[in-house]
């Protein structure tokens, strides 16, 4: 369904680093910067991109938004959140564990604000 995911930082450089730590736990490679100073990450047929707000104003998040990622394991989406801890991330919402999701399915949920306050997650399908 989705071909990209874009967001907006004010400082790239400083993006890189967070999105570098967070995204290499799950074996994404190192973002590449484009020649108009954006930042893009491309692994498994998804493309994910970081820019400067093209109209000049500050970055900003969007209210009730989650960008979700996808884990391998548990430990993995646990590792994900660490690693956004250590470079400048805050943790939100409950730990990392086990969630209910529609259908009786089992879900591996951990949780996560950059550094510019967009929502992240990291899933790992239980069952």
């Amino acid at each position: 369904m989705f071909s990209h995911v874009i967001l907006g930082a004010d400082d790239i450089a400083e993006a890189k680093r967070f999105y570098d730590a967070v995204l290499g736990v799950l074996g994404v490679p190192e973002g590449v910067v484009d020649e108009w100073g954006r930042v893009f990450y491309a692994h498994a047929g998804g493309r994910f991109g970081i820019t400067r707000p093209i109209n000049g104003e500050p970055a900003s998040f969007g209210n009730g938004s989650t960008l979700g990622f996808l884990a391998a394991s548990p430990e993995q989406a646990d590792a994900w959140q660490a690693a956004g801890v250590a470079h400048g991330g805050t943790a939100i919402e409950d730990p990392p564990g086990v969630r209910h999701a529609t259908g009786g399915r089992l879900l591996y949920l951990a949780y996560l604000r950059d550094p510019w306050g967009n929502k992240l997650c990291a899933l790992h399908r239980i069952g």
